[in-house]
């Protein structure tokens, strides 16, 4: 064999390599700028009903219209919203399979779960943008003798061990609400989770559990049709949507007792850059839907939107924000 054609032959498969390499990054190139060309999923870890389903699927109904695909709501409830923090964090990075996640999956959970966690909060995912900022409302069956904080703390004092408090799960919001709120009143209650809020707030209704720190668009419903009683925000200042009902700080005399809570969308990690544009771009136009935010205001859910950097230094504070609430609280996921 001739050094001509063996130099012939390597410069054949080396334009070869070289073609299939560009013809592959076309290829990519057309379908990120397709994008998107099958239905999309958001993957929630709260049972349907709760906040994070009620904005999701309104947030999906809106998506839909604007990138002309389906986008499909998917339960997963369990851990307080891990196993589908988890489940998209192993998820093929191609924009298709997105997370709602909240100040449990990005905020509270990493300082509880540790090695149990199953994701990472930072490593395993895209932000794509923030959704809503929730306040959450301390309620009560209404045929308990209860009509404020104080009631709710003395008649705790006067019956130690008797009260139990119902939560979305272990670890969740509302459980960490509950024990800051015990421990800073000095009340011995007891905890039960259930598997999502809108379980919870029924437990209440049903005088199964007495008192829960509902979110604020599952609990709205239930407050107006006098199945739950309202006593307080969790945010340091009062809610536009409920400007008579004090502030858990202001009504039970808890100085720094301040919780908010939120949702933002993310991708996995490894997500095109232009599909996460893509994407930040459809939810900020989603969100200024008259109709899609009147809907959320009146649920008590304030519409919110973020750039995928100004969400990913959002996220660093949350972790950083609660790990020293954790830290101080005495708190157990069981």
């Amino acid at each position: 064999m001739t050094t001509r054609l063996v130099l012939t032959r390597r410069w054949a498969r080396l334009a070869l390599l070289w073609w299939s390499v560009v013809l592959g990054a076309s290829q990519a190139c057309a379908q990120t700028t397709a994008y998107p060309t099958q239905p999309l999923r958001i993957v929630i870890g709260y049972a349907a009903g709760g906040t994070t389903d009620i904005l999701a699927r309104s947030l999906a109904e809106q998506l839909s219209k604007i990138l002309g695909q389906s986008v499909i709501v998917e339960n997963k409830a369990g851990a307080a919203g891990n196993l589908a923090a988890a489940y998209v964090a192993q998820a093929k990075p191609d924009g298709y399979v997105l997370f709602m996640a909240t100040l449990a999956s990005h905020g509270i959970n990493p300082a509880l779960y540790k090695t149990a966690l199953g994701y990472d909060p930072v490593k395993s995912f895209e932000p794509i943008s923030m959704v809503a900022a929730i306040p959450m409302l301390l309620v009560v069956n209404p045929k308990l003798p209860i009509r404020s904080v104080q009631d709710l703390i003395a008649y705790a004092k006067k019956n130690p061990g008797q009260l139990n408090y119902a939560s979305s799960g272990n670890g969740s919001p509302v459980h960490l609400s509950g024990a800051i709120f015990a421990d800073s009143a000095k009340i011995d209650v007891a905890h039960i989770p259930y598997r999502g809020g809108a379980i919870a707030n029924t437990s209440v209704m049903a005088g199964d559990t007495q008192y829960t720190f509902a979110s604020m668009p599952a609990a709205l419903p239930q407050v107006q049709a006098g199945k739950l009683r309202a006593l307080a925000v969790t945010t340091k200042a009062r809610s536009p949507q409920l400007p008579d009902i004090p502030t858990v700080e202001e009504a039970g005399g808890l100085p720094g007792y301040d919780i908010n809570t939120w949702d933002a969308l993310l991708a996995p990690k490894g997500t095109p850059s232009e599909v996460v544009a893509k994407l930040n771009a459809a939810v900020i136009q989603a969100l200024q839907s008259p109709a899609l935010a009147k809907r959320f205001e009146g649920e008590g859910a304030v519409p919110d939107t973020s750039t995928p950097a100004a969400l990913a230094l959002y996220i660093d504070a949350e972790l950083l924000k609660w790990a020293a609430v954790v830290a101080r609280t005495p708190i157990k996921v069981d």
